[in-house]
């Protein structure tokens, strides 16, 4: 038996006016996810527990199968394991991205406005040379400044502080940063680090171009997401099986290794709706041969609901139907016996433009579920499953893994 796992991040969501008070899902043309509702079962997950924030980073590990309220202290160390940084036993990993704020004319830095999480979805190789220059002007010893992919970086706080509270830069998008600034024990040095980036930053060659060109500038670091590392048992280890994992983001690959997946790199992937869907597919179908499980990750439909990009979102999730859900399908069934399991790993309603922690809906096809029957009543894979006789529903959404293998629930 092979197995795939199919997560839409993101890609749920709640009704739209403009869309005749339907969801996005409800909206898009999705023929690949619907046959796999309406061929296989439905249920909810819920895989951000009570007390949890509605992050990536806990749904997906959740997904894989791991319990977050054993195994979760943040986002960054997450993500620094795919980076192969080796943090301490005393480190703390923050994430540090890149972002526009908007500043008054007159006033404090406190009534600026967070105008873009991700400074225009800046590239890789200016972001590169921008966060090279904050960690030669405000690197020392105990913080170091990491290069990542786009907006999304890292800093290492050795023997840092981690109890402070720390607020997603994409969950104020176009608020005063003021009430949201982290707050707590150590909170005094982020915020000196954050405030002093923009001085080096906007002096930056890299933004002054981008000005010119009318571009978001990045005029600051956002540092959040802090956490100290937890070692997570192999996935092999608790099921006997070998996985691979293709995604975009260094989060989720960050998850993978630490579950001691294979890691997939694929040509275009980047992470939003220009990403190369149907090479994911296809690469998953390819590293089937050597593995028992692939987890394809698509964060394009939750960047799009960060953005409040309706028509992105659409495009997205049409586009994750047809090029990795419809790729998949035609082409699984050469590989034997499969099983596949589709979900998102969080809400992210294009209202509301953040992650919301609501149950998600799921779709689950065993080849085995093959049948000749023709009269099976169609069924939309959407967030109307949650209001579906006898579904099948897990509270604990990481124990969703253990009946996708066919284990005890």
């Amino acid at each position: 038996m092979k197995y795939i796992i199919l997560v839409g991040d993101g890609m749920a969501g709640k009704p739209l006016k403009k869309l005749g008070f339907k969801t996005c899902l409800q909206k898009a043309h999705t023929p690949n996810m619907d046959w796999l509702a309406t061929e296989g079962e439905v249920g909810l997950a819920r895989t951000v527990p009570h007390g949890f924030e509605p992050g990536s980073d806990v749904a997906n590990l959740s997904i894989l199968g791991y319990s977050p309220r054993k195994y979760y202290s943040g986002r960054a160390p997450i993500e620094a394991e795919y980076r192969g940084i080796k943090l301490g036993p005393k480190d703390i990993a923050f994430r540090c991205n890149l972002v526009t704020l908007d500043f008054p004319k007159n006033g404090s830095r406190e009534k600026a406005v967070m105008k873009d999480y991700s400074s225009g979805h800046i590239t890789t190789k200016e972001s590169t040379a921008l966060i090279k220059d904050i960690n030669k002007k405000l690197g020392s010893s105990d913080i170091v400044f990491h290069p990542g992919m786009s907006y999304r970086h890292l800093m290492i706080w050795k023997n840092g502080k981690d109890s402070m509270h720390c607020t997603p830069p994409h969950d104020i998008t176009g608020k005063t940063i003021g009430s949201y600034l982290p707050s707590g024990k150590g909170a005094d040095i982020i915020n000196s680090l954050m405030e002093r980036s923009t001085e080096i930053l906007l002096d930056n060659k890299v933004n002054k171009k981008r000005i010119e060109n009318k571009s978001n500038p990045a005029s600051s670091i956002w540092l959040w997401g802090q956490g100290k590392r937890i070692p997570l048992p192999s996935f092999k280890s608790k099921h006997g099986m070998k996985g691979a994992m293709i995604s975009a983001v260094d989060l989720t690959k960050g998850l993978g290794i630490g579950a001691g997946f294979d890691i997939i790199k694929v040509k275009g992937a980047t992470g939003y709706i220009d990403t190369n869907y149907i090479g994911k597919a296809k690469a998953a179908l390819r590293e089937l041969k050597d593995h028992d499980i692939l987890y394809v990750h698509v964060e394009a439909p939750d960047e799009a609901g960060h953005n409040g990009d309706l028509k992105a979102k659409l495009q997205a999730i049409e586009d994750f139907d047809e090029k990795v859900v419809g790729t998949i399908l035609k082409d699984i069934a050469k590989h034997g016996e499969y099983s596949i399991l589709l979900m998102p790993d969080h809400f992210t309603p294009i209202s509301l433009r953040t992650h919301t922690k609501e149950p998600v809906p799921f779709a689950l096809y065993r080849s085995s579920m093959a049948s000749k029957e023709k009269t099976k009543k169609p069924r939309r894979y959407s967030e109307g499953i949650s209001r579906m006789k006898d579904i099948k529903m897990f509270e604990k959404g990481y124990k969703l893994m253990d009946y996708f293998l066919m284990k005890k629930r």
